[in-house]
């Protein structure tokens, strides 16, 4: 009969071992939307010393005319040269995040850029980021312009 109650303790153990946390937390997914938000800003702002701290290193980017950027300082190069050849107000609306662990995200967001003439150019951002020394960072970027845009 002692048994029993050790195995129930046992399936037990063994059951919170295995379960799965909640990865989407509110806390985490306000952080990852500041996250997109600081990179929005430093994009309209053109802050290179703000890209540099919410990129990571080998961070990539694939925009929608389909050039890679490989790497921080050709990703901000590409980014600054982008904003300058592109003027006009980018907004970035976050609107999933899918949590892949709880160092991990996928983020979709809607991208628009309205230029001087009141013209929308709308978009789609997909964004990987991922925790490095406990902040959210942004690994890589996908850009896409729908057919039709």
């Amino acid at each position: 009969m002692k048994t029993l109650p050790f195995l129930l303790y046992l399936l037990l153990i063994s059951s919170s071992a295995f379960s799965q946390n909640p990865l989407n937390t509110k806390g985490e997914s306000q952080e990852i939307i500041n996250l997109i938000g600081s990179y929005s800003t430093a994009r309209e702002t053109k802050d290179t010393v703000l890209l540099k701290e919410i990129l990571v290193e080998d961070v990539d980017q694939l925009v929608s005319s389909g050039v890679w950027r490989k790497g921080i300082d050709e990703a901000v190069k590409g980014m600054m040269e982008s904003s300058a050849q592109n003027p006009g107000d980018r907004i970035l609306k976050v609107e999933s995040i899918r949590f892949l662990n709880p160092d991990a995200a996928i983020v979709d967001a809607r991208y628009e850029i309205k230029n001087a003439s009141g013209i929308v150019r709308k978009m789609w951002s997909t964004f990987v980021v991922v925790t490095e020394t406990e902040q959210w960072k942004i690994s890589a970027i996908r850009n896409m312009l729908p057919v039709g845009n």
